[in-house]
């Protein structure tokens, strides 16, 4: 199977998928922020227009790349992660605030390049992992019964000099071994396997650079020259069994294909998302001090987001057509700060709004991975069915909406500690003194575990 033909499937997926439909699917996690949802929806679907596009105009479409702005917790890093589920597309989120110019103590920032063929390279292998697991099990479940009963092939044993009945005896009693493999009853037993040792750490660095960011693959490179060196190692036998699959599995994929479709996946579909790059904006216009670092940073991040070749330890990646949507508060500073050629490599810029109480009641409910749904999941396992009244859930909304103005507004972040405040006596005391029940919470409970919290505005900084 060719690069071209899964990434074709990829994009048959997005073409399953308007615009309005991917903004429904994205609404089951993130509350409201239409605006938002539209333009990284259109962006989506941009991506699979191109590729029908015929000739050379193909290549000269480059993707809108996007800023959201707004404050911290309201949705932007989700939009993205989202977004890329739903295609499986190559993802990775980086700080801004990561990079230094030209690499010096931070990071370069070509390593963001890195890591997403990084991210590409381990999304195809799982994939081809799952495609080859039938086959891996069985190699694996002969590899186990070899360990267990030799086979009669092998150094030491004339295989002419058996007899029939001796033959015959090897196949049943192995056979025998086969079933029992299969329906467990050998799980606990102790087996020896001998398995290929790791590639020692050597020469990780090359004085402050690593071998990796210069696009050497190590680990490759010395596998080539040194011998292959094995280690003895007694696990049981449902253990033997997970790592032999695996090692199977490894020798049934074709890497150079998974390479080869994975540096696709990653040039045509990938998303980069840069956060907090309003940090290496230049509040006013100002180039003096710490401010030369942030300007040069900016002009680091340039070429890449234009669209330049970066050499990986996979082969060379162009980022002309990944997708990069960047996101900031820009509290203190503005879009209009960066520098005027990065501006003009975001032309799509959408503001992402503060969250009201209203919002909290939905992010509290409505989301497939709401955080009461999640709780009562957790509290389930213990037997303990736990309920929330509507009062109850408004009072935890008012709360975070409350705390957030007065104290720092950290969005949707707030009702996790929120949350987790108001439930550590039934977190704690779950176990074993709590009867397995429902366990209901109310609107005097929440008030009760957070009154004295919400009074003291000092203390809440620390605790919510």
């Amino acid at each position: 199977m060719t690069a071209v033909h899964d990434t074709e499937q990829l994009l048959e997926r997005v073409r399953a998928l308007t615009p309005r439909q991917i903004v429904q699917e994205l609404d089951k996690y993130i509350i409201g922020q239409h605006e938002a949802k539209r333009a990284v929806a259109i962006a989506l679907r941009n991506r699979w227009r191109r590729q029908r596009v015929q000739g050379q105009l193909r290549e000269e479409i480059t993707p809108n790349n996007i800023i959201l702005i707004g404050p911290t917790g309201v949705g932007k890093t989700e939009l993205a992660r989202r977004l890329a589920k739903l295609t499986g597309a190559p993802f990775v989120k980086v700080e801004a605030t990561r990079f230094t110019e030209v690499g010096y103590v931070g990071r370069d920032v070509e390593s963001m390049v890195r890591d997403l063929v990084d991210a590409a390279v381990a999304m195809v292998r799982a994939e081809k992992m799952v495609e080859v697991q039938r086959q891996a099990r069985q190699h694996a479940e002969e590899r186990l019964l070899d360990v267990l009963v030799p086979p009669l092939r092998h150094p030491g044993l004339a295989f002419d000099a058996l007899t029939p009945e001796e033959v015959e005896r090897h196949h049943v009693a192995r056979e025998r071994l086969r079933q029992q493999l299969r329906s467990g009853e050998l799980d606990t037993q102790i087996v020896e396997l001998e398995l290929p040792s790791e590639t020692p750490p050597m020469f990780q660095f090359v004085g402050p650079v690593q071998l990796d960011e210069l696009g050497i693959n190590l680990r490759e490179l010395f596998r080539q020259f040194m011998p292959r060196q094995t280690r003895k190692r007694k696990v049981t036998i449902a253990e033997a069994r997970a790592i032999l699959e695996q090692e199977e599995a490894s020798k049934l994929i074709d890497m150079d294909a998974v390479i080869r479709e994975a540096l696709f996946r990653a040039e045509n579909l990938g998303i980069i998302f840069i956060d907090e790059i309003d940090k290496i904006a230049t509040p006013g216009g100002a180039r003096l001090g710490p401010d030369v670092s942030r300007e040069g940073v900016q002009r680091d991040l340039l070429p890449i987001v234009e669209g330049a070749t970066v050499m990986t330890k996979y082969g060379p990646v162009r980022t002309d057509h990944i997708l990069f949507i960047a996101s900031g508060a820009f509290h203190v500073s503005k879009p209009s700060d960066l520098i005027p050629e990065l501006q003009g490599r975001f032309p799509i810029r959408v503001e992402l709004h503060s969250l009201t109480e209203e919002d909290f009641v939905k992010i509290l409910t409505l989301p497939e991975n709401a955080l009461i749904k999640q709780y009562q999941a957790l509290l389930a396992t213990e037997g303990i069915q736990l309920e929330f009244t509507e009062e109850a859930i408004r009072e935890i909304a008012a709360t975070a909406a409350r705390v957030n103005e007065e104290v720092a507004n950290i969005g949707a972040r707030r009702l996790h500690t929120i949350l987790s405040t108001v439930l550590e006596d039934v977190l704690f005391d779950a176990p074993d003194a709590l009867s397995p029940g429902v366990v209901r919470i109310d609107a005097d409970y929440v008030r009760s575990r957070l009154s004295a919290i919400v009074r003291n505005v000092d203390l809440s900084r620390f605790i919510l």
